[in-house]
């Protein structure tokens, strides 16, 4: 694929992708770890593609994971621009093995997943990130700073990669509430 594709992916007009099924807990394949990936295999390109459509698809979504629609692959789309929450923002994206190089400043805050629908819990996370990967298309290195909201959708969407849930994180059932609003990550 060529600079220009991958580029292309990345701003959301290249390859279109399509929309998939967003898996739901307790699926197998969300509880197993990814596998890395060659960001410049067409097959890799065109899965990348496939993420970002369903993410575009899938209501008051931020970020999804290629294990949520059935990929075993280190994959993983975000776009945090609309959320309330939001400071920092990389914009629309895909990323093929991230992984997380720095994490600093915890605090708790509300998840929801769009693979457990109609529950939320208050995860502990780094509010500040650095997470290093590829680009789809070109293989081409990429390094994201992230805080606030942005940091966390990241981080959620890495514990995807390695079969955990936000479920995975909280001590118990108190730290769990319905989900109420939209806004909620």
């Amino acid at each position: 694929m060529s600079e220009r594709s991958e580029r292309a992916i990345r701003r959301g007009n290249g390859p279109r992708g399509t929309p998939r099924e967003v898996l739901s807990a307790p699926h197998p394949i969300l509880s197993a770890v990814a596998e890395p990936v060659d960001p410049t295999d067409p097959d890799v390109v065109a899965a990348a593609a496939d993420l970002l459509a369903t993410l575009r698809h899938v209501p008051s979504t931020t970020g999804l994971a290629a294990p949520q629609i059935g990929l075993r692959l280190r994959l993983i789309a975000f776009d945090t621009r609309v959320h309330p929450r939001g400071r920092s923002s990389a914009g629309e994206l895909v990323v093929a093995n991230p992984r997380l190089a720095r994490a600093s400043h915890w605090d708790h805050g509300r998840e929801g997943c769009a693979s457990i629908v109609g529950l939320t819990a208050d995860v502990l996370r780094a509010t500040r990130i650095t997470v290093h990967g590829h680009l789809p298309g070109t293989g081409e290195a990429v390094t994201i700073e992230a805080d606030a909201f942005e940091a966390r959708c990241i981080q959620h969407q890495l514990d995807h990669l390695d079969g955990l849930l936000f479920l995975d994180r909280v001590p118990g059932a108190l730290s769990l509430h319905r989900r109420l609003h939209s806004c909620d990550a």
